[in-house]
């Protein structure tokens, strides 16, 4: 097996790292005065885009674009290191158009819209023209049974209206957020799978209420800021169904496994960040007559990190490559692919977690406060482990794929034979 990046992959991260380097990681500062006090876009956003998309940095997170749509046109495993490089700050993807919820939005209708709803919703978004969100969780059902989801979508004749209540929908609050993906029942009677449709909503439409904005264990998101919304008698045409009646989970999952793939490539730049921190501030804090690198608690907990990120790095890859195997929508009926989400989606979060636990130990209260990123990437961690689905339901997906060998313990080569 060749571990090693292609020739290609090599190029586009070392363009993107010149590029953060130059021009991303210097306003780093000016972003977090920014967003300490306002909740629009920093004014240098545009032009820091601009810059990109000039560079040709620009949706790399889409290797379905067409000849005449904007980007790079990578592949998964192609764009996972610059995904990384990204991951090292908290709003850095948005400058490379590469922000979620957008990117999965764009891959939903990239597969399932129609041409007419391609250039009326997907176009603005390739060109950051506009922002968008997702509508799936419920305040009032257990949304990690996705077919427990009540929003209700009915026809009367040429329309759609929708009734129900979503929170916690990333990108929601954002003030250019111009549309969501809604998930709701458009056939109660159907089988339970084949219940549910997506449909296109303008923010703009009568009905649509944005209740509050959300935050999640005290931390804001910037870039997406989460939403609870409510959907009082929406009417919308039904042009805006996004794929067919009753493949509502059909078009989720297209969008839902680059998704959790792209969450896990920048979670790794960030524990790469959080391992560099905690190396500094080792080496330049001293306690009872040395310095704290000299520890060894604190070598092992920054070896046991390196061990950690390494091993996820490996499995996130796998996936990777396994997706651009089969393309988005042979993700979903992959039974490897799948398998390789969730064990992703179980481990880099849990990873992140501890990475973040153990650097917030290394800076002390200096690591819980906003001097830091280190309290953000803990809450970042935590919050990975529910959305997009919890660890249980991964797990349990994980085990059912788990191949039941054809012996038993009686009859295992593997055992010592039993006497009679």
């Amino acid at each position: 097996m060749d571990f090693e990046l292609s020739a290609r992959a090599e190029q586009w991260r070392g363009r993107l790292q010149s590029f953060f380097d130059s021009e991303v990681l210097p306003r780093h500062r000016a972003w977090l005065e920014h967003t300490a006090t306002s909740h629009e876009t920093p004014p240098f956003m545009r032009d820091l885009q601009q810059k990109a998309k000039a560079a040709g940095l620009w949706n790399l997170g889409l290797p379905e674009l067409a000849v005449d749509e904007p980007g790079t046109r990578l592949s998964n495993l192609e764009y996972a290191p610059s995904a990384e490089i990204m991951g090292r700050l908290f709003w850095a993807s948005e400058v490379f158009n590469c922000q979620a919820p957008d990117v999965p939005n764009m891959i939903a209708l990239q597969n399932c819209a129609s041409a007419e709803q391609k250039a009326r919703w997907l176009r603005p978004l390739l060109e950051a023209e506009t922002r968008s969100a997702f509508g799936m969780t419920e305040p009032d059902v257990a949304s990690s049974d996705a077919t427990n989801i009540a929003t209700t979508i009915t026809r009367d004749r040429d329309d759609y209206i929708i009734n129900g209540r979503k929170w916690f929908i990333t990108g929601a609050a954002h003030p250019r957020c111009s549309f969501l993906i809604v998930l709701g029942v458009t056939n109660a009677d159907a089988d339970r799978t084949r219940r549910h449709s997506c449909v296109i909503v303008p923010m703009d439409a009568p009905g649509v209420h944005l209740v509050r904005r959300l935050r999640w264990m005290g931390c804001e998101d910037h870039t997406a800021p989460i939403g609870e919304l409510t959907f009082d008698k929406v009417r919308i045409p039904r042009e805006n169904l996004l794929g067919e009646e009753g493949e509502g989970f059909k078009v989720a999952q297209v969008r839902l496994g680059p998704a959790r793939i792209h969450h896990c490539m920048r979670s790794i730049g960030l524990c790469e960040l959080l391992i560099e921190l905690m190396m500094v501030r080792a080496a330049e804090r001293s306690a009872f007559g040395r310095t704290v690198i000299q520890y060894d608690t604190i070598q092992r907990w920054i070896a046991e990190s390196r061990v950690e990120l390494e091993q996820a790095r490996l499995l996130a890859y796998r996936c990777a490559w396994r997706l651009d195997q089969s393309g988005h929508h042979g993700a979903s009926s992959s039974t490897k692919n799948w398998r390789d989400v969730s064990l992703i989606k179980v481990a880099v979060p849990a990873m992140l977690q501890r990475i973040a636990d153990r650097a917030m130990q290394v800076f002390g209260a200096m690591g819980g406060s906003d001097d830091t990123p280190i309290h953000q990437a803990l809450a970042w961690g935590r919050l990975l482990r529910i959305g997009d689905g919890p660890d249980e339901v991964h797990l349990r997906q994980i085990f059912r794929m788990e191949a039941m060998p054809a012996w038993s313990i009686k009859d295992s080569p593997y055992l010592a034979a039993r006497p009679a």
